[in-house]
């Protein structure tokens, strides 16, 4: 027990740690964008009513969300111990910017991509999470989606933190497999294979949900009022 609380309370230890969650994180991404695909089932939304009623109504899923808010937690402040912890090692600023002596752009941005990327979940979880789940009066998942991505500024924020998304998600996956000693010269090209279906897929696929319902969907919608 002395052992492991040693390990965790060490920077490896802490490094470890977040990049386990950070990795739990995106699988999450892309069991939840499988989900959002049913948005594009041109059936009024009744495939995608199904896939949140059997979410809702499945002991396990939400045990393992559970699991998911913590592990949203403990990635946050774990990033925020070794940004902070960084910073006390190196107190002083560079009197002059050079890229041989400075680490990444993506690495040293990372705590504010997080930040936003915290704000867009914020966002986020009240406007589709917390009215589906926590309201009295039963919202329709889909009628919440239509709304909120008929708002053209909810869509370019949706879109903007998506690029930050990928941004920082396409830092966090390699540097999580770096971490945890899977990179090396026989698995990089696979590694960076695999990132790229993470950091720019995943995004590109959350992205196209907003660009479909503001554009495609609302046109459709006015056709049919049209007609009646």
């Amino acid at each position: 027990m002395n052992s492991i609380l040693a390990f965790y309370y060490s920077s490896i230890g802490k490094k470890v740690l977040m990049s386990l969650t950070g990795l739990f994180l995106i699988v999450f991404l892309v069991e939840h964008l499988i989900g959002n695909l049913l948005l594009f089932a041109n059936d009024s939304g009744k495939m995608y009513e199904a896939y949140g009623d059997f979410l809702v109504s499945n002991p396990v899923i939400r045990f393992i969300e559970i699991f998911l808010f913590l592990g949203v937690i403990v990635h946050a402040i774990l990033g925020v111990i070794l940004w902070i912890k960084n910073r006390k090692t190196r107190p002083v600023k560079y009197k002059y910017f050079r890229l041989k002596d400075n680490s990444p752009l993506a690495s040293r941005t990372t705590i504010w991509t997080g930040i936003v990327i915290g704000i867009f979940l914020y966002i986020h979880l009240k406007s589709f999470f917390i009215p589906s789940r926590f309201t009295s009066q039963k919202v329709s998942s889909y009628e919440l989606v239509m709304h909120a991505f008929s708002n053209p500024w909810y869509d370019l924020f949706y879109l903007i933190a998506l690029l930050v998304l990928g941004y920082h998600l396409r830092h966090g996956f390699q540097s999580a497999f770096q971490t945890l000693g899977l990179r090396n010269k026989t698995y990089a090209p696979f590694l960076d294979m695999l990132a790229f279906i993470f950091w720019f897929l995943i995004p590109v696929g959350f992205a196209a949900i907003p660009v479909y319902f503001f554009f495609y969907h609302q046109a459709v919608s006015t056709m049919i009022m049209g007609v009646h």
